[in-house]
């Protein structure tokens, strides 16, 4: 075996995840309250569907371009805290605008930034540790980010409790957004690469077929993956008329228990997935996803339905965006992991706009059922899709292989 072994609890991934959670602390706080604001001016769930499929779209083309630019630049961690940064100003910079389109452009700027420093970021930690340890390193990275998924929600209660304005909420995400550019920029240590061998690997390299067939897995679940924000809409849209205070806590709540819940469950999905297997620990995760939406589809309107729900999303979260990444790492030569994880973190992008898109719409139009019932169609769909991959992994039987690392979880 070439070289000593890298532990997972080393500079980088403290670094990230530290990145993680201040960040994700600072874009949540003005996550929360965003649905709320719109819902205050009197605008729909088709409004927020465009807002968040906008940001969506724009965050998939530069996962996408990403992916391309980190297989020759030797450059990753300083425009991973570039993007850092960006993504700050564009959020605090809500505080300057009072209408939908200003958010929009801003939104998708953030989202752009936000999208862009995903691969590069996910490459430099599986440069980091040993391939045994990608399940855990990432879901560390992850717990910083659901962390920051907590505490920034709460943030924001804590601030409208005692008057904050909204435009002032969006002000404060300044602090923790800076302080995850000086994280990566303190704390992230970038191997030092061969600029010649750099330069030769081609921007987009061939990827096996049972990567793309991995990639449809996802794209097809992340068509019934849409954005968080509309669990607020949705506790928001069930509380009692009149409710004014509850209105804009309760939702928020709900929602950081959502967080809190995905973040005590990262770590453990990225250990069950080094331990167990790539594969079977997704489908676990993937079916608790399709569980979700056909509980919000069906399940009575009463808000008490919500809590197990949220639960539920939490965990179901958490193992998708732990596995789904070491899954990727694990299945691809180090050559080409970079445009790998970009095409991974696209997939999941498009995904989410088209389901972002399409509950918004079917929410306003045609109601819950319809709505949460289609997420449900392509949730599915997804699990399907994976379950035939795995399987034919498993048919297979090279354990070598890339395709056997989605069966295996250990060599």
């Amino acid at each position: 075996m070439g070289g000593p072994k890298r532990s997972w609890r080393n500079s980088t991934v403290l670094g990230f995840s530290l990145a993680s959670f201040l960040s994700d602390a600072s874009h949540e706080m003005a996550t929360a309250v965003l649905p709320l604001y719109l819902r205050h001016l009197g605008l729909g769930a088709s409004v927020l569907g465009l807002i968040e499929g906008v940001a969506d779209l724009s965050g998939s083309g530069s996962k996408w371009l990403a992916g391309s630019v980190g297989q020759r630049t030797r450059h990753k961690k300083a425009m991973t805290a570039t993007a850092y940064a960006v993504t700050t100003v564009c959020v605090g910079a809500f505080s300057l605008v009072t209408r939908v389109l200003p958010f929009l452009i801003l939104r998708a700027v953030a989202w752009a930034s936000r999208g862009f420093r995903g691969p590069l970021r996910d490459t430099m930690l599986a440069e980091s540790v040993d391939p045994e340890n990608y399940g855990k390193a990432y879901g560390l990275e992850r717990a910083g980010d659901m962390a920051g998924a907590v505490v920034g929600p709460l943030a924001a209660v804590g601030l409208l409790a005692i008057g904050t304005s909204l435009p002032r909420i969006f002000l404060w995400t300044l602090l923790p957004g800076f302080g995850a550019a000086l994280a990566v920029a303190f704390l992230v240590r970038e191997p030092r690469s061969d600029d010649a061998g750099l330069r030769s690997r081609p921007l987009r390299p061939s990827l096996p077929g049972r990567y793309w067939a991995f990639l449809a897995a996802v794209l097809l679940f992340g068509m019934g993956d849409f954005s968080r924000t509309f669990l607020i809409f949705e506790a928001a849209a069930r509380m009692p008329a009149g409710e004014a205070n509850a209105l804009l806590s309760i939702p928020v709540l709900l929602y950081v228990g959502h967080n809190l819940v995905s973040g005590f469950a990262t770590v453990p999905a990225g250990a069950l997935t080094d331990r167990w297997s790539y594969g079977r620990t997704l489908l676990l995760g993937y079916a608790l996803g399709l569980g979700f939406n056909l509980g919000l589809a069906f399940l009575p309107d009463g808000i008490g339905w919500l809590v197990p729900l949220f639960a539920v999303s939490g965990v179901y979260i958490a193992i998708e965006e732990t596995v789904e990444k070491a899954t990727a790492a694990r299945m691809i030569a180090p050559e080409a992991r970079s445009y790998a994880l970009g095409m991974l973190a696209t997939a999941n992008a498009v995904g989410d706009l088209a389901s972002s898109l399409l509950t918004g719409f079917l929410l306003d139009h045609a109601g819950r059922v319809w709505a949460y019932g289609t997420a449900a169609v392509f949730s599915a769909a997804g699990v399907l899709t994976l379950a035939a991959v795995i399987r034919r992994s498993r048919n297979a039987g090279h354990a070598q292989d890339c395709a056997g690392d989605l069966h295996n979880g250990t060599r």
